[in-house]
């Protein structure tokens, strides 16, 4: 079956993205409204994209046509955005924050979740995460009026302490953080707690089939 993504509409193209690339990171954000108001909100069309300089990459859509989500206004406005990453543990209250609440209701207090100040930017990280990654903006790509690509680079990183192994070899113990990513339909996530360990091949132990 082919899908000719030319002649679908945006919200069929949607499902079958979402439905087929899973599982996806969700980068929780955290932003200050250029009146100093919180936001946070979570999106699972996020990723890394590289490291010197470290770059990170956030698809942020709209409420409906000509309702841009807070989040991109602030960071658009500001120019400053914490990403912290949803373990299991965290997923309830992110849902929280995932719920459509008007401007000024602040989602990190429905949410029950508490906030630490950043190192080198005025939003806050949510202290209940086990990562959170300062960043700034580094540019923005408007897709129309209403989606954009929000390209930050990462100023700094917060690691429960628990999930360090070694912090001058920057090793992290990845299993103890037990982040959750984001599958298909409405409300379906998966945890990283089933895994196999697949070395790399060195190109002089490769033995091509016969």
């Amino acid at each position: 079956m082919i899908f000719d993504f030319t002649e679908l509409a945006p919200l069929d193209q949607y499902k079958l993205l979402a439905s087929t690339v899973v599982p996806r990171p969700i980068a929780w954000v955290v932003t200050l409204s250029a009146a100093g108001r919180l936001n946070a909100a979570p999106f699972s069309f996020f990723n890394v994209f590289g490291a010197g300089p470290p770059i990170l990459c956030i698809g942020i859509g709209a409420r409906k046509p000509g309702d841009p989500k807070d989040t991109a206004e602030n960071i658009r406005m500001t120019g400053e955005f914490v990403v912290n990453l949803v373990a299991y543990d965290n997923a309830d209250a992110m849902n929280v924050t995932a719920i459509e609440f008007g401007p000024g209701i602040d989602e990190l207090a429905q949410a029950g979740l508490t906030t630490l100040p950043s190192a080198k930017i005025k939003p806050p990280r949510i202290a209940e995460s086990p990562v959170a990654m300062e960043c700034k903006l580094h540019s923005m790509i408007e897709f129309g009026p209403d989606r954009a690509m929000v390209i930050g680079e990462v100023l700094a990183m917060h690691v429960h302490d628990d999930a360090v192994l070694d912090a001058k070899r920057c090793h992290i113990d990845t299993p103890k953080l037990d982040l959750i990513g984001r599958m298909h339909g409405g409300g379906w996530y998966s945890r990283t707690t089933e895994r196999f360990d697949l070395p790399r091949i060195a190109v002089e132990d490769w033995e091509p089939p016969a």
